[in-house]
This record gives structure tokens, C-alpha cells and sequence, in this order.
């Protein structure tokens, strides 16, 4: 699994408003600015966000976006799996992949199986309140 650079700001930014006073709209050029992000490319990182219903955009002097729910109620895995492509960590369990003609042989299957649940289940155990306030757990072990 790679994350992308689209992800990687995606998960930024919704920490900048997640750690921004509540209700409070941040201005793109502000953002841009703290994050070292193009305003252009963080339209472009907005929009599914915005579409999905994770963030409101207000136009004008006060404008800027926010969050629509508590930064507790936003997973790292909900944020990743809106701007990424896939978190499959290999190319033949990714969503709409080719069925795969050894997966009945496959002796590797099962690693790549449960490498896949650890991944989600780390990403659905941290939130954007976790990463705003620098909380974020220690991956489980084994």
C-alpha cells in the first residue's frame, strides 16, 4: 500500500480543521499557506471531500471550509479510502481487480488477507481528534 500524495494532503488538512476553533471556516489561502499546498491543488483535494459531505465550503469575506461533524467522528481510513484508489497492499485485492486464476492456490493469500484487516484496523482506530491533539495510538501487536 502506498498512499498518495492527494492522500497524504487530503489527511493533513482535515487536521488543520479539525484542530481549528469549532464552527470555524478556514480560508483556502491560509490553509495553503500552513500546509505548503497549492490554493489549486487544494480545490482539487477539497472537492471529493466536500462531496462526501466531510467538509462545507462558504464563499466570501468570511469564507473558507470547515468540518461537518466532531473530528472524533472522522477515521484515517474513512479520509484515505475517499481519496486513494485502493489500500489494498497488493495489486490483486484491490476493489474492481481482475479475479485472479491462483486464488485457489495461492499460498500467499491468507498474509495478504490478514496484512489488509491490520491496515483497516489500525486506520479505523485513529481519528482526526487523535491526530489534532498528537494522540495517536501504537499499532496493535500480534
Amino acid at each position: 500500500m502506498v498512499v498518495s500524495s492527494k492522500g497524504r494532503y487530503a489527511l493533513r488538512v482535515m487536521v488543520e480543521l479539525a484542530a481549528a476553533p469549532e464552527g470555524e471556516y478556514l480560508p483556502l489561502a491560509r490553509i495553503s499557506e500552513e500546509q505548503g499546498i497549492s490554493e489549486k491543488y487544494l480545490e482539487a483535494i477539497f472537492a471529493p471531500l466536500a462531496k462526501a459531505g466531510f467538509v462545507e465550503g462558504q464563499r466570501g469575506k468570511n469564507g473558507g471550509y470547515r468540518l461537518t461533524r466532531p473530528p472524533r467522528e472522522y477515521t484515517v481510513d474513512s479520509i484515505l479510502r475517499l481519496t486513494e484508489k485502493t489500500l489494498a497492499p497488493v495489486a490483486c485485492m484491490a476493489e474492481g481487480a481482475p479475479a485472479c486464476g491462483r486464488a485457489g492456490v495461492c499460498t500467499t493469500r491468507a498474509l495478504w488477507h490478514g496484512l489488509d484487516k491490520l491496515i483497516a484496523d489500525y486506520l479505523c482506530s485513529v481519528t482526526l481528534q487523535d491526530l489534532a491533539e498528537g494522540k495517536v495510538p501504537p499499532a496493535a501487536k500480534g
